[in-house]
């Protein structure tokens, strides 16, 4: 097999593999706040999030673009040897912080082994700044976003319920909140895989598989099914971290915290910009707790998560930059 061909073979499977384990390892985003407040049963829910994951990953290439054209300055600036080292730094991140059972972000997972593998590569002339850039800012504001409109939303609830029964409240707020988690399921599959299709589509594009940058219909099929297959098997550790320890949810809360993930996750979909579903799912029970009382959020947990938000980009830069060297050596590149 002609090396071209084997590398971007080997882009698609790591890619796809890293789209199954964002699915499991993200599940806790679309499902931990319906799950933890026993709206839905945890086998339930998790073929829900699977259905709803895949149509929402049919949506719309938008982030997709994002990710496979404002990283690097043009497709001259990336081969297939940097994909994959960028690729098997961002799954090994991914599977560390699922092994500490510690929330993270696959979008700067992967961002971060662009990056560290493009320095390594070509040098900082093959990045582009300006892009990264905004891929950033959308990573960080997003959940600063979802921590202040959590805490709107939820008092805004306290306004419009507070004279309600919590007990009432809660039943009625239980069966509601199956709607948001399927809009949460959706706003996940449409912004995180379409991060792996850019990565596919990036890949046919400097191999010369295809012209420009458009996501070919069957990278769109099977980046959805591989989410929507990681998905099915659930990532039980980071549910439990998500949905409880950060702070303790009802239905009520659980339902203004969906609520607002899927419209902020949503409306970066719409605009193109990849953010951190995890971070913002995580913001907005901070943001939701807050507003019930500070101390109900269990600060801990989020330093812990804030630590690993900090340290991904880098981290996984290094991990990309070091794969690149091995390939480097091992291939004679």
């Amino acid at each position: 097999m002609h090396e071209l061909q084997f590398l971007i073979i080997a882009v698609i499977v790591l890619a796809l593999l890293f789209d199954f384990i964002n699915g499991f390892h993200d599940t806790a985003n679309a499902i931990a706040t319906s799950v933890s407040t026993r709206a839905l049963r945890p086998r339930t829910a998790i073929i829900m999030a699977a259905f709803l994951n895949f149509i929402g990953a049919m949506y719309s290439t938008g982030v997709a673009k994002t990710i496979g054209g404002d990283i690097v300055k043009s497709a001259n600036h990336i081969d297939e040897h940097i994909i994959v080292a960028a690729l098997i730094g961002a799954i090994v991140w991914n599977l560390f912080t699922w092994w500490i059972a510690m929330p993270s972000s696959s979008s700067h997972a992967l961002v971060g082994g662009i990056i560290g593998a493009v320095l390594v590569s070509t040098g900082a002339i093959g990045l582009n700044f300006w892009g990264i850039g905004k891929i950033v800012l959308s990573l960080i504001l997003s959940p600063v976003i979802a921590i202040i409109f959590g805490f709107i939303v939820m008092n805004i609830f306290f306004l419009l319920f507070g004279k309600y029964r919590p007990s009432s409240l809660n039943n009625k707020f239980k069966r509601l909140q199956i709607i948001t988690a399927a809009t949460m399921a959706f706003s996940h599959g449409s912004n995180d895989a379409q991060k792996s299709m850019g990565i596919i589509t990036l890949a046919l594009l400097s191999g010369g598989y295809i012209d420009v940058f458009e996501v070919p219909y069957y990278v769109k099929i099977l980046a959805a099914t591989a989410m929507a297959c990681g998905t099915a098997i659930g990532g039980w550790k980071i549910i439990k971290t998500v949905g409880g320890k950060i702070f303790k949810l009802q239905p009520v809360t659980g339902f203004a915290a969906d609520l607002n993930s899927s419209i902020v996750i949503f409306s970066a979909t719409l605009l193109s910009l990849p953010v951190s579903t995890t971070h913002v799912v995580s913001g907005s029970i901070m943001g939701v707790g807050s507003a019930k009382r500070v101390g109900a959020v269990r600060w801990g947990t989020a330093q812990q998560m804030l630590m690993a938000w900090v340290l991904t980009i880098p981290c996984t830069a290094i991990v990309g930059a070091l794969v690149y060297y091995l390939m480097c050596f091992v291939f004679g590149l």
